[in-house]
């Protein structure tokens, strides 16, 4: 089985009651569950409650604890409101009745209003650059490291970053990073999948951003590195099954944390989805 099928496999929740969920990890090379994936399966848990009239706008969530890569995570949901224009749902990650992650989400009714929205970077293309497996493969084979997660062949997101980083021999450099991906395969019909997925990949490289001025990386310098509190918001459908871009910077670093902003772009230029996350970079 394919990295990307599991992963949709892992977001599709087994219903444990109307407002219980439980769900299985993938190993992506961490010590813990990747935060990406808690945050898409939560996303997953509150969609199930919701009619398909709404559309979710935006979610809110905060990382408590660690999960355990052997154990399976219960999502309970909680409905806050079913208003005419916006429901609001909370979800709770559990394991072993210890909460790991809560998160709240708002969905919205289809509606015209004002548009507009920033420009994408005018960015090199994706087919000019080298994927994540490329670039750490050579790095892999020195140090002797079998490539997991993104970082192998078969990784379920394929990242193209557009700024050369090297984490075992980092320089100083703006804190401002740019990424196109793509999943390994098709693309889901269903949007609330497609956003699903999106929240997955959301996770993917905002907070390192936060390193880049200090030449510093989790291979040269002890450090804990954590997210702590994760929101996006979803302004536009996601239509195209091809490459998007992620623009991620780090306004301020202060006080062993590390703040983060990024915004998705598809290739056409249409904003997607903005994002905000704060995380630990504590030096140990």
């Amino acid at each position: 089985m394919s990295q990307y099928q599991r992963l949709l496999d892992l977001l599709t929740l087994d219903q444990v009651d109307k407002l219980r969920f439980k769900g299985g990890s993938m190993d992506i090379g961490s010590p813990q569950v990747y935060g990406g994936q808690v945050l898409a399966q939560s996303l997953q848990a509150a969609d199930r409650t919701v009619t398909d009239d709404r559309v979710l706008h935006s979610l809110h969530g905060y990382f408590l604890s660690p999960g355990n890569m052997e154990k399976d995570i219960i999502y309970e949901v909680e409905s806050l409101k079913d208003g005419r224009s916006f429901n609001t749902r909370r979800v709770k990650a559990m394991q072993d009745e210890r909460v790991i992650f809560i998160m709240a989400s708002s969905y919205h009714i289809q509606e015209e209003g004002y548009s507009h929205q920033t420009p994408m970077p005018n960015v090199s293309q994706p087919e000019s650059l080298s994927s994540v497996p490329e670039i750490f493969s050579q790095l892999a084979e020195k140090l002797q490291i079998k490539p997991k997660g993104i970082y192998s062949k078969d990784s379920p997101i394929v990242f193209h970053p557009v700024e050369h980083y090297d984490p075992f021999n980092p320089k100083i450099q703006p804190a401002r990073s740019h990424a196109w991906f793509k999943v390994n395969g098709t693309l889901p019909i269903e949007q609330r999948f497609r956003q699903s997925l999106l929240a997955y990949a959301s996770d993917f490289n905002l907070l390192m951003t936060s390193l880049f001025p200090h030449a510093v990386s989790l291979y040269t310098t002890p450090m804990r590195i954590a997210s702590l509190d994760h929101a996006m918001w979803f302004h536009r459908p996601i239509i195209e099954d091809d490459w998007m871009l992620y623009v991620v910077e780090s306004p301020t670093a202060h006080g062993a944390t590390g703040f983060c902003t990024g915004k998705i772009y598809s290739r056409k230029g249409v904003l997607l989805c903005s994002i905000t996350q704060e995380g630990l970079i504590r030096k140990l």
